[in-house]
């Protein structure tokens, strides 16, 4: 069975930065496209940012120009570079990836991880 695992939250002060990673808990399975959501208490998840198997990006207004999203293919990871964070940023943030099982794309979702940005 292989699971999608996230690391990379934590506390943090306003203005400062987390990178935040997204990986399968097995070898061997290979990630394509990959979502990043965010949650807080009592909301749906929003959609912060995006990347395709060919590394097309994509963002919500919210993030543009502080969060980067990227991919290292060799080592299956895809990676959240959030900067400039602010204390709206605190939530859980989900992985949410097509992964290659068995010659098919299978949708998983990572346990998520906590951040949190406060002074």
């Amino acid at each position: 069975q292989v699971q999608l695992v996230e690391s990379g939250g934590g506390l943090v002060q306003p203005g400062g930065s987390l990178r935040l990673s997204c990986t399968t808990s097995r070898s061997g399975f290979s990630i394509t496209h990959v979502n990043w959501y965010r949650q807080t208490p009592g909301k749906e998840r929003d959609l912060v940012a995006s990347i395709t198997n060919r590394a097309e990006k994509k963002y919500s207004d919210s993030v543009k120009g502080r969060f980067t999203v990227s991919r290292d293919n060799p080592k299956n990871t895809v990676y959240l570079q959030m900067n400039s964070l602010k204390p709206e940023d605190t939530a859980v943030y989900y992985c949410n990836a097509d992964v290659w099982v068995n010659w098919r794309l299978n949708n998983f979702w990572g346990q998520g991880t906590q951040v949190t940005v406060s002074s």
